[in-house]
């Protein structure tokens, strides 16, 4: 690479670090690459689930210069979201829910993209060159980018991580026609390690550097519209949006450290909620709990039937009442979750409701519900 390059790259990650990102690396962004090949083997064999979104953008996704030709180099930043306290401590207590780390205060996506597009303004201003920039929503493969300008590798379980962030990382890239001297990619450093395959509840990993969406619990709360399978929602616990099991687990989260940034510190009125409290929550008060967060996203209908099925692997008994109150739920979804949760949390309550309400239910999968939890349990 040439001087020049040597020097603009400099100038792109001082920017970088100028607007308020942790870290910053640079990757070719038109090199070949084997990542679009596994992302077309995952897609093939269906495990992006009914993520269609994938598959349709899936031609754009497979290469940076397949959505923007002129692309020569890619700044890829990352921005420290390391909480406070370790994720899989909050499992233990049954009765709250557990919200993903990521999601627990303001979109990220707001700041990130915020943030990358001061960014751009500065370089394309210094430079004159063009500029694209990118945070997750778009058909860009960040974390194969990330790996390749040195900011970490992909682990064992798909995600990036970092010597220096441990998991902790949110992502984001800034494309341009520049030439950019590219950092060393970094190398794999999971070695034998196998913490995050073994911890994943649903066993989503069925091979290490593979993920199959359809098991993972962070699909199932957040992408997944129907009914979560009977036999995978024991194993859901009381994760309610997301899951960081994989995550937190990690040995290199000893370097992490707490994120200075407010917007990621968990949001007060989120601190000390409770499944039972969450379940009565209708359309207006969830919109306004979870105003400007990536919660509100997948709306309240999902959202409670998240919560009555942590609520049925509470083991409390003394809540059955919050899941009986859902039994009559405009929505069919929670309705169905209301009546599993209240078959483990009173059986002989659920069957006195079962009775009473015997082809009342117009609603098919409802139904459904009704006569598999009055089966009895299966192997």
């Amino acid at each position: 690479m040439t001087a020049a390059a040597e020097s603009l790259a400099s100038r792109a990650r001082a920017l970088a670090l100028e607007a308020g990102f942790s870290t910053a690396r640079i990757a070719r962004a038109d090199a070949p690459w084997a990542a679009g090949a596994h992302l077309r083997d995952f897609v093939a064999a269906g495990r992006h689930g009914a993520m269609g979104w994938m598959e349709e953008t899936l031609e754009r996704r497979v290469h940076p210069t397949a959505m923007w030709p002129q692309a020569k180099s890619a700044l890829v930043v990352g921005l420290d979201y390391g909480p406070e306290h370790d994720p899989l401590e909050a499992l233990q207590r049954t009765r709250e829910p557990v919200i993903s780390v990521y999601a627990q205060n303001r979109d990220y996506h707001d700041l990130m993209k915020k943030r990358l597009k001061a960014l751009a303004r500065a370089f394309h201003a210094e430079t004159g060159a063009g500029v694209k920039v990118f945070v997750d929503t778009a058909p860009l493969m960040e974390k194969p980018l990330a790996h390749r300008s040195g900011l970490g590798w992909q682990g064992k379980h798909t995600n990036l991580v970092s010597r220096e962030f441990g998991s902790w990382l949110f992502l984001g890239v800034m494309l341009t026609e520049a030439d950019l001297a590219p950092d060393a990619p970094e190398t794999d450093h999971c070695g034998s390690c196998r913490a995050c395959l073994d911890i994943c509840p649903t066993n989503a990993f069925p091979a290490p550097y593979q993920l199959d969406a359809r098991l993972c619990i962070s699909y199932l709360t957040i992408e997944h519209k129907g009914p979560v399978a009977r036999h995978l929602r024991p194993l859901m616990g009381n994760r309610i949006y997301g899951c960081d099991d994989c995550l937190a687990v990690c040995p290199w989260n000893k370097f992490a450290r707490v994120s200075a940034e407010m917007a990621f510190q968990p949001r007060e009125s989120l601190t000390g909620l409770t499944l039972a409290g969450l379940c009565e929550l209708d359309d207006a008060g969830f919109r306004a709990l979870f105003t400007a967060s990536p919660v509100k996203r997948i709306g309240r209908e999902r959202f409670v039937r998240n919560v009555l099925y942590a609520l049925g692997n509470s083991g409390a008994g003394d809540l059955a009442d919050a899941a009986a109150a859902r039994l009559d739920d405009e929505s069919a979804l929670v309705r169905g979750a209301a009546v599993w949760a209240l078959s483990r949390l009173d059986p002989g309550r659920f069957e006195a409701e079962r009775a009473a309400r015997q082809g009342a239910e117009g609603d098919p999968d409802v139904r459904e519900e009704w006569a598999l939890s009055s089966a009895p349990p299966g192997p």
